[in-house]
């Protein structure tokens, strides 16, 4: 699925060299290829347009070498969200094409499924979404507990209602092993998709309280009244945060491609 009737879609990957866990992380070597050039080769199997948004020379020019687009963006930026905003009025100033849905696809994430950018593209066939990103049902028995997982609550239309680091909802007079037996929990898979004039919003809004408590920015927007369209997706997201995550990575290469 290339395009939606009347929506030109650009996916944008926010790298960065500075990582805390990880310097340099989008540079490490993968299978004979950099870490953000396996991303950047996935995205263009769902979007033509795909750019990398860096702060990094050494980013840009590796860029260039496999043939991306790439564009310098401030390096001030705390999150990937505000990153692509900037680098979307930077592109489309300089290409003079309307870019309608900005997706964001974190440059640490090598195995992305090109079919979970689609589902996200597929979100706005609805006239009326102006967000959107994944989630993923847990399995009888997953950790649901773990803070660096974060989850989401629904609401009928498939909106989020709120997402947390804890497990929610809470299952009264139940023990927490039996949780996931007795509910439909949702992880969130931190792929987010926006259209452009909403993008632009959100990174004005001033951080929000939720936001602040969850260390989740997605908090900010619907606390400010946003919705959020929630896609499922069957795949897990493999994010390589830290250098043991490249280790397992490289260890099960043939599994994730």
């Amino acid at each position: 699925m290339k395009s939606i009737s009347g929506l030109n879609f650009a996916v944008i990957i926010p790298a960065r060299y500075a990582s805390t866990r990880f310097p340099g992380k989008a540079l490490a070597m993968i299978g004979g290829k950099y870490m953000v050039q396996r991303v950047y080769e996935q995205a263009r199997k769902s979007v033509d347009k795909v750019y990398i948004a860096t702060d990094d020379q050494r980013i840009f020019y590796a860029a260039e070498s496999f043939g991306a687009d790439a564009v310098f963006t401030s390096a001030d930026h705390t999150s990937g969200t505000d990153r692509c905003a900037e680098a979307v009025k930077k592109i489309m100033a300089g290409t003079g094409e309307k870019i309608d849905v900005v997706i964001n696809v974190q440059g640490d994430e090598p195995f992305i499924k090109p079919e979970q950018i689609d589902l996200l593209k597929s979100c706005f066939s609805d006239k009326n979404v102006t967000l959107a990103t994944l989630v993923r049902k847990t399995a009888q028995g997953e950790d649901i507990f773990n803070p660096g997982r974060p989850k989401v609550i629904l609401d009928v239309n498939k909106d989020a209602i709120y997402f947390s680091r804890a497990a929610i909802p809470h299952i009264r007079d139940h023990q927490s092993a039996q949780w996931s037996s007795m509910h439909s929990y949702y992880m969130h898979i931190g792929l987010y998709a926006y259209s452009s004039d909403i993008l632009e919003k959100i990174t004005r809004l001033p951080q929000s309280s939720l936001e602040k408590a969850e260390s989740l920015e997605q908090n900010r927007w619907i606390e400010n009244g946003y919705k959020i369209r929630c896609a499922e997706t069957v795949w897990e997201s493999f994010g390589i945060d830290t250098p043991e995550d490249l280790d397992k990575a490289l260890s099960n290469f043939k599994r994730y491609i």
